[in-house]
């Protein structure tokens, strides 16, 4: 067998695939009983068996080979028959959730092959054989790495921006393998997501201890819409908009990868420090777009107005994304739900992990227009250079074929979508760091939070029913997406801060990295410099996910209770969760560019009574 070679990007035909709408899980529905002394008083619960697995599928344009990837795979119902099938692919099947009624997901582990990506052993990992971490040299290549790192295969699902409980929320160390094997954070492989939380664009995806990076890249990623169950009464919601639904509703999971002629999927496998880590990269840039799992696809249109919920599924890049006819489209949510008011754009920066929920008018468009939706975002994000504009500066194209009928035109948004409570603090601040440890080539080849790695004993230890501020001061050359699981939080403001001197006064009380004990605390506000940068208006919002760019402190408000809980009523010591948040394995926080989550740039977090 020939070896593989790389696939030049530019000799991939674009806009031929068809874009895909992944299909949507089937659940099985359950009563079940909530009191035994009432006959009819019963909960209903959404069950799901999804299978993860190796599996191949046509990403490239028809004539080219098949690619291998990661799927979760099953059961849905075929659309042109309307009989249930089993289904497997990357992305993920959908998750239709509705609120205030539970879902319960098991998880089947089936990986049975080696890895095909190269799983580095000396990083702070799963390592289900337990090998050590400082393996004899000389460390081999990849193909084939490592045996006892490639297999068996690790893995965890995490249901990113979930309000759920610990042992349901796919820990890193919560990780299990096909043939029973798992970490210290175990307890089951089925989780409850209650879903009690806001209508919002969640996402799933894998979240193993230092193979996040390569799982998600190989597929394990897939949308978790969650939907109003009744909208009653309530002022704001979804329905009284009358938002596209259908066929007009769409998710759109933007990824970067590479590939070899063969079809097979190209990453990273050579260290930029070789002697501290055989495979690992700071960050992975690829040169080839993907969405929905096709390559550069296209989309008809009609001419009327379509939703569009795009996730930045990808594990480093971020994405300036713009309609190349200038048009101007509207951005009505973020991570956590609908936004306070509707924000017209004609640029929407993404990084890594962040969902934007967007409404495009295609009614003016001439029949026979394409339109294509195009990236300028620099990688590294935001001081690397320029994408290629005949690669992974195009995203996908919008095309209205040239027998389109006649316009529909949107209906008119109101002022206000949604109930946004103003948030007070009632509890200290908390500065946190972010830290990075460079090589002998000036490459990190460590990532890191208040300067500790991920084993440090917990530091975040907030209280159940408490809102901090968290400052974050971000310490290194780029911009890096946190995310916090289990809470949604708001954005107060970003204030640009002396980092020379600042560092210089942090790194003197603190000493050499990686700290052995919690960090001295500085303070920022001697080094803040200029005004605070109040939240943008796409900013104005419930979000899991924020972006700290160099050299600024981002201030974020941090409330350990559910969205729905009014404000001024969230008390210190007091759980407003229908579960116990400070029970089981506890959460996480960590930076969502996942070569830097798998190399210690992650946290536990401890809620505590």
């Amino acid at each position: 067998m020939s070896e593989a070679v790389k696939l030049d990007p530019k000799t991939i035909p674009k806009y031929v695939n068809k874009l895909e709408k992944p299909p949507v899980f089937e659940p099985y529905v359950v009563k079940k009983r909530t009191d035994k002394h009432l006959v009819n008083r019963y909960q209903i619960q959404h069950h799901y068996v999804v299978f993860i697995d190796q599996t191949y599928q046509q990403m490239l344009p028809p004539g080219y080979p098949e690619t291998k990837v990661y799927g979760y795979g099953g059961v849905v119902s075929d659309p042109k028959t309307g009989k249930l099938k089993y289904h497997i692919g990357s992305p993920g099947c959908t998750f239709e959730a509705k609120r205030n009624i539970p879902v319960v997901v098991t998880w089947k582990n089936c990986i049975r092959e080696p890895h095909f990506l190269p799983v580095d052993p000396t990083l702070h990992w799963a390592n289900p054989n337990s090998m050590p971490m400082d393996p004899q040299k000389p460390w081999p290549a990849f193909p084939p790495g490592f045996p006892e790192a490639q297999a068996p295969g690790p893995v965890v699902t995490h249901l990113h921006g979930a309000e759920v409980q610990s042992d349901s929320d796919g820990h890193p160390d919560a990780w299990f393998t096909h043939d029973g094997r798992c970490g210290p954070g175990y307890v089951s492989s089925t989780y409850t997501y209650p879903n009690t939380q806001e209508p919002a664009t969640l996402w799933y995806h894998d979240h193993a201890l230092g193979m996040t990076r390569l799982n998600v890249y190989a597929g394990l990623a897939g949308f978790y819409l969650l939907r109003e169950e009744k909208p009653g009464k309530k002022k704001y919601s979804e329905q009284r908009l009358k938002l596209p639904e259908g066929d007009y509703e769409i998710p759109l999971v933007i990824q970067d990868k590479m590939f070899n002629s063969d079809g097979s999927l190209l990453f990273a496998n050579e260290g930029l420090n070789p002697d501290v880590h055989p495979y690992w990269a700071v960050g992975f840039f690829g040169d080839v777009i993907v969405v929905n799992g096709k390559v550069w696809p296209n989309l008809d249109v009609e001419r009327r107005q379509y939703r569009f919920r795009i996730l930045n599924g990808s594990n480093s890049r971020f994405y300036n994304l713009k309609l190349s006819n200038g048009m101007e489209f509207i951005q009505i949510g973020s991570d956590g739900g609908l936004l306070k008011h509707p924000a017209r754009l004609t640029s929407l920066l993404l990084a890594p992990a962040e969902r934007a929920d967007i409404l495009v008018n295609f009614s003016d468009i001439e029949p026979g227009t394409s339109i294509r939706l195009l990236n300028d975002a620099a990688a590294p994000y935001p001081f690397g250079g320029p994408p290629d504009p005949d690669t992974v500066g195009q995203i996908m194209q919008f095309t209205v074929p040239v027998d389109a009928g006649k316009p529909v035109k949107p209906d008119k948004l109101p002022d206000t979508l949604n109930y946004i409570p103003a948030l007070k603090e009632d509890s200290p601040k908390r500065i946190v760091t972010l830290n990075d440890i460079t090589g002998p080539s000036g490459i990190p080849t460590m990532m890191l939070l208040n300067g500790q790695e991920w084993s440090a004993t917990e530091t975040e230890t907030p209280r159940v029913g408490s809102t901090e501020d968290w400052l974050i001061v971000g310490m290194t050359a780029g911009a890096h997406p946190i995310h916090i699981h289990l809470i949604q939080f708001q954005l107060v403001n970003r204030q640009n801060i002396n980092l020379t001197d600042y560092a210089a006064e942090w790194e003197k009380k603190n000493g050499p990295l990686p700290l052995k004990k919690p960090p001295v605390v500085v303070p920022v506000e001697p080094y803040l410099t200029g005004d605070p940068i109040p939240p943008k208006e796409n900013e104005v919002g419930w979000k899991d996910t924020i972006v700290v760019n160099p050299g600024q402190v981002t201030r974020i408000r941090v409330r350990y209770a559910p969205q729905d809980v009014q404000e001024g009523l969230s008390v210190p010591g007091e759980n407003y969760f229908s579960f116990d948040p400070a029970s089981g394995v506890g959460y996480v926080w960590h930076c969502h560019l996942l070569d830097h989550e798998d190399n210690e740039m992650m946290r536990p977090m401890k809620i505590v009574k």
